[in-house]
């Protein structure tokens, strides 16, 4: 059992919230269209600094911890990628200006954390006191990659999400962006801007995205510590990431396939861990098991769909539904 002490978790808390103080700030300041040069130095350098945390964090609490950080991070950072294929489609359903893109890839993220915060508190508190726990989110992630396999080649449909709909009835929503403000006034009522519509979709996508992260990541460790910092540094690093491959996105047509394969791996090895605990005689699959798998999967599925695409310009990658409802597109292969 890892042993954090108050001081270490106030100041992991402080890091994360200054990283995303400092991406807030630079984004609100100056609402601009990211290019491609300070998107990938931005990306570098929350990788970098996802990657030194980890090794800070390996060299005290030892190598065995480390790796466990080290994989769910590679976990949640794949995870991730399809969090931006929605996050794309949600731009271009709700048409949003280029220069305010930054400023609500950040609110989402934002709400992402502490989403996730709190359903690594319930997670953990739950894994604490019912070991069937394990059995449940196996179960649930093995569910939940059935479905993503079947409907890979379907995109949600945001615009029809539930709570789009519900504001959409009971609130004003103006026509215009309204200078990238979130509420104003229409006709001597108060009124709320598309940009707000789109943070409530991002927020409700948020929500689905944290019941299938929170799962898959407990599945590669129990420990709440590496849980919620595997989780903060891969979100982090989303808004430059969004601008940096939201171009290249359409490439990956595989990528949905390697995700459900992955949460499918996740759910087996925790539906073993589970049984290990009745049955000492039941194989457990290790931590450096699974980053090899978690590994070798996205290089093939990243190979496989740039091989793909050169042989088929026309193929275009979806990010994978949950439920079938969408749209979709049969001449696609992810």
């Amino acid at each position: 059992m890892l042993e954090v002490s108050a001081l270490r978790w106030t100041l992991t808390i402080g890091l994360i919230l200054g990283l995303l103080a400092l991406d807030l700030g630079l984004a609100a300041a100056r609402p601009h269209t990211v290019k491609f040069r300070e998107a990938a130095i931005s990306s570098v350098l929350y990788i970098a600094v996802a990657v030194l945390f980890g090794v800070i964090f390996a060299l005290q609490v030892g190598w065995d911890y480390g790796a466990e950080y080290f994989a769910g991070y590679v976990v949640e950072k794949s995870l991730s990628i399809d969090n931006l294929f929605v996050f794309v489609i949600i731009m271009a359903t709700f048409a949003v200006p280029e220069k305010y893109q930054q400023k609500v890839l950040i609110f989402g993220i934002a709400l992402a954390l502490v989403l996730r915060a709190i359903f690594i508190a319930l997670g953990a508190a739950l894994l604490q006191l019912f070991s069937f726990m394990f059995l449940i989110f196996g179960l649930v992630l093995i569910f939940t990659a059935v479905q993503l396999y079947r409907h890979r080649n379907a995109d949600p449909d945001v615009a029809d999400n539930v709570l789009v709909r519900g504001a959409r009835r009971v609130l004003t929503v103006t026509k215009d962006y309204e200078g990238g403000r979130l509420f104003t006034r229409a006709a001597g009522r108060r009124a709320v801007t598309p940009l707000f519509i789109v943070l409530l979709a991002i927020g409700s996508t948020d929500l689905l995205f944290a019941l299938d992260s929170i799962p898959a990541i407990f599945g590669i460790t129990a420990e709440p510590y590496i849980v919620f910092t595997a989780n903060a540094f891969a979100l982090l690093g989303l808004r430059a990431l969004f601008f940096l491959v939201k171009g290249l996105l359409d490439r990956l047509v595989f990528l949905s396939t390697g995700l459900a394969l992955i949460l499918a791996f996740i759910g087996v090895k925790l539906v073993l861990h589970w049984a290990h605990g009745i049955d000492g005689d039941v194989p457990v699959i290790s931590t450096n098991t699974s980053l090899v798998v978690i590994g070798v999967v996205l290089t093939v599925t990243t190979v496989a769909s740039l091989i793909k695409v050169r042989r088929d310009p026309n193929a275009r990658a979806h990010a994978g539904s949950l439920s079938g409802k969408g749209s979709s597109d049969s001449g696609a292969e992810g």
